[in-house]
């Protein structure tokens, strides 16, 4: 595989291949990532949020705002790197997690390393009780947002039937590079109290995800739909397989079904992008609907995924060598960057000559 540059987009390298050893097609190439920035919370006290139980909260206050700045460094630094081995850019989409508000994600694009890269923000604020929220970022050049929403998900405890108030969906529609797309990012509820015991609070999140899916393809069954996330589930778990329906194998994927590239990566490498009590999980992945798996490269189509698990995101030492290399622990602030590997996707299309 060759790489050549091409000279009207900065941006974009074109992936060379030869097809019947006579004819060689170019392809232009972007990537759509999801990356869990794990507690990326400000310095100041918000009276009406929960967000004083922040990692970045609880150290000394004279601290906080050093911490501060090295977390949103750190996080760009990542983000900077997704991607580029094959791109040579940073994502033109990337959806993110855990940020509290969207103060801390115009701190993060105007980072040295990602302004050049002119990033916008969807963000709406969200229900949760922790002030953790979800957000989309696109580099402006490449991705044009025509509507966004947020979709609630309602919860309740299981023995006083209280609402439990946790993070909504955020659904972003718009043209990545002139061709229609949808991004569905997602941050379902936690296994707090037990994978089976908070099982159904994923399941009704998955749920919410797949009404979301089926109104779009109600409109346009040919709709190009990405849905990321971090789910607490894994690829294999009911809300996944069950509710989404989402197929390991490309072949068997039907018009309105969705692929998941993350299932065998999962289930036959034992790869995660989490890890807990020595056992990887691949909580964070990127589906697809069928339309990104057709052969016609007229338009973008899906190229290959993976997790970006370079080695300076891996714990270098200790009980958790090897992990990801997260910023906080009991002991405050790590010098690392996440407990999330990121994910994400390359979509290529081919160019004329």
């Amino acid at each position: 595989m060759k790489f050549l540059k091409f000279p009207l987009v900065f941006i974009t390298l074109f992936l060379t291949f030869a097809v019947n050893a006579q004819k060689e097609k170019r392809f232009k190439i972007h990537t759509v990532a999801f990356y869990n920035l794990e507690n990326l919370f400000d310095t100041i006290n918000d009276p009406t949020k929960y967000d004083e139980a922040s990692p970045i909260m609880e150290m000394a206050a004279a601290n906080r705002a050093e911490v501060y700045e090295k977390k949103v460094k750190g996080m760009a630094r990542v983000i900077a790197d997704i991607g580029r081995d094959q791109s040579n850019n940073s994502p033109a989409i990337i959806g993110v997690c855990e940020i509290e508000n969207r103060k801390v994600l115009e701190d993060l694009v105007n980072d040295p390393l990602l302004l050049p890269k002119d990033y916008g923000i969807i963000h709406f604020d969200g229900p949760d009780a922790r002030s953790i929220d979800v957000a989309l970022l696109y580099q402006k050049a490449l991705f044009q947002p025509l509507n966004s929403s947020s979709h609630e998900l309602k919860i309740y405890d299981d023995k006083t039937r209280e609402r439990k108030y946790t993070r909504d969906q955020l659904l972003v529609s718009g043209k990545l590079d002139g061709d229609d797309i949808h991004v569905i990012v997602n941050h379902w509820p936690s296994r707090s109290g037990g994978e089976a015991r908070s099982r159904p609070k994923r399941v009704a999140a998955a749920k919410v995800t797949k009404r979301l899916v089926d109104s779009l393809q109600s409109i346009d069954p040919y709709a190009k739909v990405f849905i990321m996330g971090d789910l607490n589930d894994d690829p294999t778990n009911a809300s996944v397989k069950d509710v989404l329906k989402a197929q390991s194998n490309k072949k068997r994927v039907k018009l309105k079904g969705i692929y998941n590239p993350y299932e065998n990566m999962f289930r036959k490498k034992g790869l995660g992008t989490t890890a807990y009590r020595d056992a990887w999980s691949l909580f964070d992945q990127i589906m697809i609907t069928k339309p990104l798996l057709e052969d016609d490269y007229s338009s973008f189509r899906f190229y290959k995924a993976g997790i970006y698990n370079k080695q300076y995101l891996t714990n270098p030492r200790g009980r958790f060598e090897g992990y990801p290399y997260r910023s906080f622990t009991d002991g405050g602030y790590t010098g690392g960057f996440s407990d999330h590997f990121p994910v994400y996707v390359y979509v290529i299309k081919e160019v004329e000559d």
